[in-house]
C-alpha cells in the first residue's frame, strides 16, 4: 500500500501514521462498521469521483440497518471525500470511507459507543491485475456460500459480511486460482466475495437479482445501464451453477475490480478463453465514463 500523507478522521485532518482507534474499539471486536470502497480517475477536466453520492448514500443506508447514526451528513461526507482527495494532491486513487461503533462499552449492544468516521485516499491500480483485464481471471466456485439475509444483510456493506468473503478468496487463492465465486443457500449464482457478476448468452446480458444475495453494486448498476443505452437485452435472473460453464461470457463488475474478465471457472474454459466481444465493449465503454469521456454520463462524476 503506498501511503499518502493525511487521513479525514470525524472532521479533523490526521497524519497517515497517527489515525489510530483504541484497541477496545467496538467494530475492531464484533465487526460492528460499515464501509465504501470509491474510485477517483483522472479526466481532462482533472480528478473526478466515481457516483460519490450514490457510494454515501449507500453507506448511510448499510448504516440504517446497523441502526448506526452517521453524525455528520451524507453532503458532509462527499464533501470531506473530495477535500481529502484534493488535500493529498492526487490525480486517481481509490477512496475508503468507513463508519464503526467506537470505544466506550463492549458487549453485544453498540448503542452506548460513538460512531467514528474516517476516509482513507491512496493510489491503488487494478484489483485483478492488467493483464486480468485484457485476457480475463480464472475462478473457483467457493465451497462456502454467500451468507442469506435470514442470517446477515446482503444488501449492506456491512464489515462483518466480508469473513464471509476473506473465507471464499482464501479458499480460491489457495487452490491456484485468481478468485472465488459464491452460490446461496439454494445453490443459484449470487456473486464474487468482492465483485458482482454477470453472463452472456446469445448476446443477452443476465446478472442474479438481489434477492439471490448479490449486493446492489454502483459499478453493476452503472453497467446495466450503459449496455441497455447500447441496445444490449439486459435482465436480472437466478443463475445456475451450469449456465456460468456454458455462457458466451462471464464478467465480474465492482469498483476494485472495474470490469473484469472470466476465462476460465472450475478448470471449463469460459466462451474462446479470453474477453468476449461484449465484454469488451462495456469495459470500453465504462473506462471512458469514468475518465469523462462519454457526455451522456458526465452526472455520474464528481470533480475535486
Amino acid at each position: 500500500m503506498i501511503k499518502t500523507d493525511l487521513i479525514w478522521m470525524n472532521g479533523k485532518f490526521v497524519n497517515w501514521d497517527e489515525a489510530k482507534v483504541h484497541i477496545l474499539t467496538h467494530g475492531l471486536h464484533y465487526g460492528t462498521g460499515v464501509f465504501e470502497g470509491i474510485r477517483c480517475y483522472e479526466t481532462k477536466n482533472g480528478p473526478a469521483v466515481f457516483r460519490l453520492k450514490d457510494h454515501i448514500k449507500r453507506l448511510f443506508d448499510s448504516a440504517k440497518v446497523f441502526m448506526m447514526e452517521i453524525p455528520f451528513s451524507i453532503k458532509e461526507i462527499v464533501e470531506a471525500v473530495k477535500e481529502t482527495v484534493r488535500v493529498n494532491k492526487l490525480k486517481e486513487c481509490y477512496i475508503r470511507p468507513i463508519a464503526f461503533y467506537g470505544y466506550k462499552e463492549m458487549g453485544l449492544n453498540p448503542l452506548n459507543n460513538p460512531v467514528d468516521v474516517a476516509i482513507i485516499c491512496y493510489p491503488w491500480g487494478t484489483y485483478l491485475g492488467e493483464e486480468g483485464l485484457k485476457k480475463g481471471v480464472r475462478c473457483k466456485i467457493s465451497s462456502w456460500r454467500r451468507i442469506d439475509s435470514c442470517m446477515l444483510p446482503p444488501l449492506a456493506k456491512l464489515t462483518a459480511n466480508y469473513a464471509n468473503s476473506v473465507l471464499a478468496k482464501l479458499e480460491a487463492l489457495k487452490c491456484g486460482y485468481d478468485e472465488a465465486i459464491l452460490l446461496n443457500l439454494n445453490g443459484r449464482v449470487a456473486e464474487g466475495p468482492g465483485e458482482n457478476i454477470f453472463i452472456v448468452k446469445d448476446r443477452k446480458l443476465i446478472t442474479p437479482p438481489f434477492c439471490a444475495g448479490a449486493l446492489p453494486g454502483i459499478t453493476r448498476d452503472s453497467i446495466i445501464t450503459i449496455a441497455k443505452d447500447r441496445g444490449v437485452l439486459t435482465t436480472e435472473m437466478e443463475i445456475l451453477r451450469e449456465q456460468l460453464f456454458l455462457a458466451d461470457e462471464v464478467f465480474f463488475t465492482g469498483t476494485a475490480a472495474e470490469i473484469t474478465p472470466i476465462r476460465e471457472i472450475d478448470g471449463r474454459v469460459i466462451g474462446n478463453g479470453s474477453r468476449g466481444p461484449i465484454t469488451e465493449m462495456l469495459q470500453t465503454e465504462f473506462f471512458k465514463t469514468v475518465r469523462g469521456e462519454n457526455k451522456e454520463y458526465l452526472d455520474w462524476l464528481d470533480f475535486v
